[in-house]
């Protein structure tokens, strides 16, 4: 997986926020707003090709959670990304 083309991570009024920047995103109508934790990770991920296992690996270093949790939560964010239409 990877991050659309396009779509870039913003800081507006103390939020972190999706927005798509170019042609390819004319129809992409909104915003979307992360979280700290899943800011950073876009930060971590962004450029980069990435599985759901990155994803998780990430926050079982950084947060310092168990596989577990951390692949639960990976799972999440992920699917929210497919859902919202920010990677492919």
């Amino acid at each position: 997986m990877k991050f659309i083309e396009g779509f870039v991570l913003r800081e507006i009024v103390g939020q972190s926020i999706v927005c798509g920047e170019g042609i390819k995103q004319i129809n992409f109508n909104k915003l979307l707003s992360l979280n700290e934790s899943a800011a950073w990770l876009w930060k971590q991920l962004e450029g980069k090709t990435f599985t759901t296992e990155d994803v998780a690996k990430l926050l079982e270093d950084e947060y310092q959670i168990s596989a577990e949790t951390a692949a639960a939560d990976a799972e999440s964010i992920v699917k929210q990304w497919v859902d919202a239409g920010v990677i492919e």
